[in-house]
């Protein structure tokens, strides 16, 4: 009998679709995360719709990891003390209200925790920390934004490099100290929480990237998108493996303990 994969959870967005009296909500999943987790990271993508604050807990011993995704929407401002600048940006406060908790649980209960871009944020707000919300209109930082009219392939290509902190995982990861990442957002860290270290900047400082100081299983974030083709990129690809195999750790734990 084929042993059973590891598990990780996946959150959905919430999302209207349609247009006038037509619009009906979906709960929406990006195919590239899910991919990504399926066949670089060797585990099963799950996801629980309409999942609830209290029923947290009990989901997380379901599982053998979480993976914050990026997302068309932004953190809600009031959740660090912000109120909203740009009102035609979309927001997720359902996607909020579960993920912020989430992630100060999966830190608590040392489940491996990958963040991108939105998730990234998330899991900074969640500790503490706080965001600019349009890196671009600040003096002397970077448009960090994709081009609008562009394809696919050129809004995720490679758009500028970043200074990964000498011998940290990521260096590892990169095989390089300097590398060049695609670039597919609006907002930023402003202010890192207490408990995370930066290991990664863009030439104008922006945080790139950071880990959960102290954690006991994979606790990493990053504001770029590994999950596009990462099969193709090496670096992409190891960030994917080693959240993997704590996911596998995890779920190898869990199986001897049963």
């Amino acid at each position: 009998m084929k042993k059973p994969p590891s598990l990780v959870w996946l959150p959905a967005d919430h999302r209207l679709l349609g247009s006038g009296e037509k619009t009906m909500p979906f709960l929406l999943l990006g195919d590239k995360y899910a991919r990504a987790v399926k066949v670089n990271a060797h585990a099963q993508p799950v996801m629980f719709p309409l999942a609830t604050v209290d029923q947290i807990d009990g989901l997380l011993e379901l599982v053998d990891g979480v993976m914050l995704t990026g997302s068309p929407s932004n953190v809600h401002p009031s959740h660090f003390g912000a109120t909203v600048t740009d009102a035609t940006l979309p927001l997720d406060e359902e996607r909020d209200n579960l993920t912020l908790t989430l992630v100060k649980a999966c830190i608590s209960q040392s489940v491996p925790l990958l963040g991108i871009c939105r998730g990234f944020q998330e899991i900074n707000v969640a500790m503490g920390g706080t965001l600019h919300q349009q890196v671009h209109a600040l003096s002397g930082m970077q448009d960090h934004r994709e081009s609008p009219e562009g394809s696919y392939e050129a809004q995720y290509a490679p758009s500028h490099p970043i200074q990964i902190v000498p011998g940290s995982v990521f260096a590892g990861w990169a095989g390089a100290e300097t590398v060049n990442v695609n670039s597919v957002h609006g907002q930023g860290v402003n202010r890192l929480a207490q408990g995370l270290r930066a290991l990664a900047y863009a030439t104008d400082g922006l945080v790139e990237a950071f880990e959960v100081e102290g954690a006991t299983t994979f606790a990493y974030a990053v504001q770029w998108h590994p999950e596009w083709k990462t099969s193709e990129n090496p670096f992409y690809a190891a960030i994917f493996a080693a959240f993997g195999d704590a996911c596998k750790a995890r779920h190898a734990n869990k199986v001897l303990k049963s």
